[in-house]
């Protein structure tokens, strides 16, 4: 039994075959046939085929309301409860269907991600009575990727030596033994790193620690981390040192200062800085360590793989990204991390390749609810679950399993940049700015650090802040000058100032990477969805369309 079968008139069998084809894809069977359209009698194979499908799709025109082949299918179709009409064109329908609810897809080209077209599919698949099985994103690699073998594998461990006093003062100690404390609470909630508790590491003698790679050895870790407090004028500086424990080599430092008559009610916040930049510097280096390494990977590299991609937003990276989160999934189907991470760089995909297939939200959402179920609080999971959300529009939601991932780890930065983005798009601002105004202090070494630049500039365009909005338009440039989505923001901005020129030349660089006015249009309602003025925005880029040479 077919599945659909398809009505039209013969001189629009260009737009007939677009559907056929398109249902088709959509893995349903379509009858059509345009021999018969010019016989002298109603085919009986042409009955049978339109009695015997499950829907009966009818195309209507000013060519086909006036054919009487047509008129009867339609009519047959009704009488058995299987029509689905749709409109091709604007046209007067015959009477007796002009109650009926019809789709109107006379804008449609064939674009999978159509909502109008989705909708669609929707119903005719409720009449065939087949549920869509939603497909993975497919990209095909240059190179694929070998057979997925392996184990699950962990983050690297840490080992937090105790802090020195360099500052010569009693009440300096305590505050030094507090701050590893903290410190290892608060990175035992981290993301990257796996960190030993501090009675391994109390009563280490200075001989002991002299030597990182007998103690590394001895801990069973591969990064140390040392530090020190002083007062230094009206201020206390915390430095830190992170070592690798094999080489002896001191990775990355940092430096952290607070005043001291605001300490007791900052030293939290120190605390959590401290761990959110510590937690970041492990990421990017295990990072470039498993993208170092040739082949047998574990789970938690391939994640990390995932990750990093996904960090890219170019196609290239994102087609990478895709095939490393499915590789850690196939390693370990039980791996939370796994699911998350793969969610994660689908909803990028999702949101850069201007999809609108609700299909691929259901897929994201089978990786989110299946990460969260084998690991409902972890932090990682509950961060990368929530940027999915984000990602794929799925807003308000993405703010629980985001807010939960702060309060475990208030310095996790991409916590605090996904909650910024949630809230800017969803025109929520002051709470955007707070979030976001975190997220710029915790991640200045994060190669994401340029999309939380732009955002920034999102939600103080959304402020009428403008000059604010260009200020961090230039500064997250200056990281990703080929950034696209950076680049018209910025020609909004400059004509609000009138800057026409220049917001022209920003423009078509935009039209030079390839944009069109539909994805220009689509971007917008994204990222300034919920805001007054996306209007007056999109009439904005449409001017600038309009004049723009695209002769290239």
């Amino acid at each position: 039994m077919t599945d659909i079968f398809l009505s039209y008139n013969r001189e629009d069998q260009r737009q007939a075959k677009l559907f056929a084809d398109a249902f088709a894809a959509a893995g349903l069977s379509v009858w059509w046939d345009t021999a018969l359209r010019s016989g002298e009698a109603y085919d009986e194979v042409t009955e049978a085929a339109l009695r015997a499908a499950k829907a009966v799709v009818v195309l209507w025109s000013p060519r086909s309301v006036v054919s009487r082949w047509v008129r009867a299918e339609a009519t047959i179709a009704d009488r058995c409860k299987t029509l689905v009409p749709v409109t091709i064109e604007p046209c007067e329908r015959p009477i007796m269907f002009e109650l009926t609810q019809t789709a109107d897809l006379s804008h449609w080209t064939g674009e999978p991600g159509d909502k109008v077209w989705a909708a669609l599919l929707d119903d005719v698949r409720r009449y065939v009575g087949r549920e869509a099985e939603p497909e993975e994103i497919a990209i095909t690699m240059a190179e694929p990727l070998p057979r997925p073998t392996g184990e699950r594998g962990s983050a690297p461990s840490l080992a937090v030596l105790p802090f020195t006093n360099r500052s010569q003062l009693a009440e300096d100690d305590i505050l030094a033994e507090g701050m590893v404390e903290d410190l290892i609470a608060a990175l035992a909630q981290g993301v990257f790193v796996r960190v030993l508790g501090g009675m391994a590491t109390a009563n280490l003698s200075r001989a002991t620690i002299s030597d990182p790679a007998a103690l590394g050895r001895r801990l069973g870790v591969r990064y140390l981390l040392e530090g020190n407090v002083r007062r230094v004028a009206s201020n206390l500086r915390v430095t830190t040192q992170l070592i690798e424990a094999e080489s002896g080599e001191v990775l990355s430092t940092g430096r952290f200062d607070r005043p001291l008559d605001e300490l007791a009610e900052l030293q939290e916040d120190l605390v959590h800085e401290v761990a959110g930049s510590l937690d970041t510097q492990v990421m990017n280096l295990e990072v470039a360590r498993v993208l170092k390494k040739p082949g047998d990977l574990t789970a938690w590299e391939s994640a990390m793989r995932c990750l990093s991609y996904a960090s890219h937003l170019d196609a290239a990276s994102l087609a990478k990204g895709l095939e490393e989160g499915r590789r850690a999934v196939e390693i370990d189907p039980e791996y939370a991390l796994g699911h998350a991470a793969l969610a994660n760089c689908s909803g990028v995909f999702y949101l850069l390749a201007f999809i609108e297939d609700p299909s691929q939200v259901k897929l994201i959402r089978r990786h989110i609810d299946r990460a969260l179920e084998l690991a409902p609080n972890d932090a990682f999971v509950l961060t990368y679950v929530g940027a999915a959300l984000v990602y794929s529009g799925q807003l308000e939601e993405s703010l629980r399993p985001l807010a939960r991932a702060i309060a475990k780890m208030p310095g996790n930065g991409m916590a605090q940049f996904c909650y910024s983005a949630a809230c800017s798009w969803l025109d929520r601002t002051k709470e955007a700015q707070k979030h976001g105004n975190l997220a710029v202090r915790l991640m200045p070494g994060s190669p994401m650090f340029w999309a939380v630049m732009a955002m920034q500039a999102n939600t103080a365009i959304r402020l009428g802040c403008w000059e604010d909005a260009l200020a961090w338009l230039d500064e997250s440039l200056m990281l990703n000058p080929d950034g696209s989505i950076i680049r018209l923001q910025q020609a909004i901005c400059y004509r609000h100032f009138g800057r026409h020129g220049d917001a022209q030349a920003a423009f078509e660089r935009v039209c030079d990477d390839g944009w069109t006015l539909a994805q220009m249009e689509l971007w917008f309602r994204r990222i300034m969805s919920n805001n007054a003025a996306l209007e007056e925005h999109l009439e904005s880029i449409n001017a600038l369309w309009a004049k723009a040479d695209r002769s290239a």
